[in-house]
């Protein structure tokens, strides 16, 4: 749309003005491939690209990659949880990214003014649609403060908001929409209550491309895809996993290590690589075990990587590693996401214009 000073790595021009992007939480690229007849509205849309979701694969990370337009190693949302870095040595803090803490200030955990801050500054109108309780959120006010917050939860409440926004050109409304993630957690990949939230979907874009203005545009994207669990590995119970591991963060499927330290605050390379043997010893070729510059880049700075693991877990089958603390909520949910499969990792990028 000409927001002056950003770069358009995508060659999108901006023709009609009004420009609505619509964010399925979990709707992967896998689903175009193997769940087309679900959804033949948003099949029948131009698909102009397809684009791969960052590391990890996750709605914390990936959602403010979209509202700041940069990677998670400036932005430094680095997972669903993260170690909060000045949390005292003994007895660790993890900052979880959707539900948050009010004591932790979102604009100085993550200080990268968002594109929608950026364009309001140049003048132009942004809204964001998406349920009531999301507005004010400590995730919200850290990865997409600055636009107009329409709340909507009901398909007629979400046309009226679309409608709204869309009075004036030129405009920018980001739709957001969870059901499709929420329903895949619960009862999986290809379950009836998943497919049904497919349908509810289609059936909302079907309403959107009749009653929303003639020349909009109406871009269809995701934050991630979805897995369902394979065999599901309690941390720490019948296993020695988490000896010299003083906390566990990110997910089940992207797991942050973090070590005990000495005395000084450091860490021990021998622990580091003690660590490292006993999981490769216990999982083989179902991991690979990460550096945080090799998931996250070599350019981090040190305040990002402060909220890393020293080790990072990434599961390549369909395994899923548990917190012992939450064994009971992780072990009831059936699809996941964080890891760098084809099916978590690919995302749509499809377009229509009304």
């Amino acid at each position: 749309m000409g927001l002056v000073g950003e770069e358009n790595p995508l060659g999108i021009e901006s023709s009609a003005g009004r420009e609505i992007f619509f964010l399925i939480d979990g709707f992967g690229q896998f689903i175009f491939e193997e769940f087309a007849s679900d959804i033949p509205v948003i099949s029948a849309f131009e698909e102009f690209t397809k684009l791969q979701a960052h590391f990890p694969s996750t709605t914390v990370t990936n959602l403010t990659s979209i509202g700041t337009g940069r990677y998670p190693c400036d932005h430094g949302m680095v997972g669903y949880t993260m170690r909060i870095p000045w949390s005292q040595p003994g007895t660790p803090a993890l900052l979880n990214g959707l539900k948050w803490d009010e004591r932790i200030d979102p604009l100085t955990w993550q200080e990268v003014p968002t594109l929608f801050e950026r364009a309001r500054l140049q003048g132009f109108e942004v809204s964001h649609i998406a349920s009531a309780r999301y507005e004010g959120s400590g995730f919200t006010r850290a990865a997409l403060r600055g636009p107009t917050y329409l709340p909507a939860s009901s398909d007629d409440e979400i046309i009226f908001a679309l409608q709204s926004a869309t009075k004036t050109t030129p405009s920018f409304a980001y739709l957001y929409l969870n059901d499709v993630d929420d329903a895949g957690h619960a009862t999986g990949v290809g379950s009836s209550r998943w497919k049904s939230s497919l349908m509810r979907v289609n059936a909302l874009v079907e309403r959107i491309s009749r009653e929303l203005p003639s020349g909009t545009r109406v871009w269809i994207s995701a934050d991630h895809g979805m897995i369902n669990a394979g065999e599901k590995v309690v941390i720490g119970k019948g296993n020695n996993l988490m000896d010299e591991v003083e906390i566990l963060g990110g997910e089940p499927r992207a797991r942050n290590l973090y070590l005990k330290r000495d005395n000084d605050g450091a860490i021990d390379e021998k622990v580091l690589n003690r660590v490292r043997q006993r999981w490769s010893d216990f999982f083989g070729e179902r991991i690979e075990i990460l550096t945080p510059e090799e998931g996250y880049g070599s350019n981090l700075n040190a305040k990002v990587r402060s909220r890393i693991g020293e080790i990072i877990i990434v599961p390549k089958d369909q395994s899923v590693l548990i917190e012992p603390e939450r064994e009971e909520s992780q072990m009831r949910m059936v699809g996941h996401h964080g890891s760098i499969t084809k099916a978590e990792l690919e995302i749509p990028l499809r377009v229509m214009k009304l």
